[in-house]
């Protein structure tokens, strides 16, 4: 029962959090509700029984990325968002996509079977680093390094656009 409260709790912690990140006008104060909504995530992760994946979720995301963001967001001098060009047009837009997004959560609600899952062998755990690294390696080794050279070739695009703008041209 108490982890269905706290379930609920970090439900309307993350829908609140992501609702503020979405409407604050402030670009800084939008980065730093999405750091939260990243912890509530990883809150949610550590009721999974899977704390590696929720330090890394802290660590990384909420740590590393949001400080590039913020970072980003200080260099562009982009702390406040401008007037609301375009936005008529992306209304309609997003109120669709948010109409079909719920369809399909109750689509996905109504469908679950109800009850308990038969009686089996326990799973493994959720978010060993073990089995997490023995997956990156085998089953999902092709995703793996093609990430990581999308991931080389941004830092090296990085570098020559950085080096183009000191030298003037």
């Amino acid at each position: 029962m108490g982890e269905l409260i706290a379930f609920y709790v970090l439900a309307g912690v993350a829908v609140a959090t992501a609702l503020a990140m979405v409407l604050t006008r402030n670009a800084v104060h939008s980065a730093l509700f999405l750091v939260l909504n990243l912890i509530t995530v990883a809150i949610f992760y550590l009721l999974l029984n899977a704390p590696f994946v929720a330090m890394v979720q802290i660590a990384v995301y909420a740590g590393a990325v949001m400080v590039l963001f913020l970072f980003v967001i200080m260099m562009l001098g982009a702390e406040r968002v401008g007037g609301a060009i375009g936005l008529r047009t992306q209304i309609p837009l997003a109120v669709g996509l948010g109409i079909v997004l719920v369809g399909g959560a109750v689509f996905a609600f109504l469908q679950a079977p109800a009850g308990l899952a038969p009686a089996g062998s326990p799973p493994a755990p959720l978010g060993d680093p073990a089995a997490i690294g023995a997956r990156l390696l085998t089953t999902h080794v092709l995703p793996f390094e093609i990430t990581s050279i999308l991931l080389l070739i941004a830092m090296v695009g990085v570098v020559v656009l950085a080096r183009d703008l000191r030298s003037g041209g």
